[in-house]
């Protein structure tokens, strides 16, 4: 249904250090990059970053998260320890969910900017 989505950030840099290390364990990478703008997927770009003065603001109350697939358990677990280890935050870590259902295996962070991110395996 989506074909992509796009989000604003302040510092093009930093987030492009976070998103390089954080979606390589789930084989995405950066299909395009420029100064002021970077686009991950993996046969073409599904999540595009912008330089932007005013990003919308992070609010964990609002409900928004992107979720991306995980060919693995074990890309769920190098997504989530990769963004920790480049200014991410923990917002749940590694495991089964199975309030979701009995095979939902995902991890949580929160990148740099604010924007709630999830990696999920139904294998």
């Amino acid at each position: 249904m989506l074909n992509h989505i796009s989000i604003g950030v302040k510092d093009i840099v930093r987030t492009k250090k976070f998103y390089d290390a954080a979606l390589k364990p789930l084989g995405y990478t950066l299909k395009s990059d420029g100064e002021t703008s970077l686009g991950y997927g993996d046969k073409a770009v599904a999540l595009w970053i912008s330089k932007s003065e005013r990003p919308v603001p992070a609010d964990t109350q609002s409900g928004l998260h992107v979720c991306f697939d995980a060919g693995s358990r074990k890309a769920v677990d190098e997504f989530h320890k990769a963004a920790l280890a480049t200014g991410g935050k923990d917002n749940g870590r590694p495991g089964l969910r199975a309030d979701y259902g009995p095979n939902y295996y995902a991890a949580f962070v929160v990148d740099p900017d604010g924007y709630r991110l999830e990696a999920y395996c139904g294998a």
